[in-house]
């Protein structure tokens, strides 16, 4: 029998949930796209390596031209060619991109780039955990609210 406080998808939801994982670092990757293959929610997890890569994708340019909206982008702060930091600002000075939530997965504990992180309006900032256990634990968590409880702006 199911309990009636059960868990249950909103009536919101969508059918999947696009996420866009913009990291440099393989093993931290393969870690995340791992964590989210487990997940309740079905989502598909499309990954770019620097952030001039995330902005040809979210622009859908070049050879992603036909690359969906994210729902959602987790975004590494210390990256080859343009660092996390001023890829969050471009989408959240760019209207079309604005409503994306951005979520910061990061190694940096540095004040500096929490409070730049939020003064370019992300919409959180986790520190990558240590260990593999660890790791996984806080995707699952980040599963459990994202994309479980949010409602996402419509994609465009």
């Amino acid at each position: 029998m199911t309990s009636p406080h059960a868990a249950e998808a909103p009536s919101h939801a969508r059918s999947r949930i696009e996420i866009l994982l913009v990291e440099d670092n393989e093993p931290d990757v393969l870690l995340t796209q791992e964590a989210f293959e487990g997940a309740r929610v079905p989502n598909r997890v499309h990954v770019v390596r620097d952030g001039v890569e995330a902005l040809h994708f979210l622009r859908r340019e070049g050879e992603y031209a036909s690359s969906p909206r994210p729902d959602v982008i987790l975004l590494d702060i210390n990256m080859p060619r343009k660092n996390g930091l001023e890829v969050l600002g471009e989408i959240k000075g760019d209207p079309v991109l604005s409503s994306i939530p951005v979520v910061m997965l990061t190694t940096s504990q540095a004040e500096e780039d929490v409070r730049g992180s939020y003064a370019r309006h992300a919409s959180g900032y986790v520190v990558k955990p240590v260990g593999f256990e660890n790791f996984l634990n806080a995707i699952r968590a980040f599963e459990d609210f994202w994309m479980t409880f949010v409602r996402f702006p419509p994609r465009a």
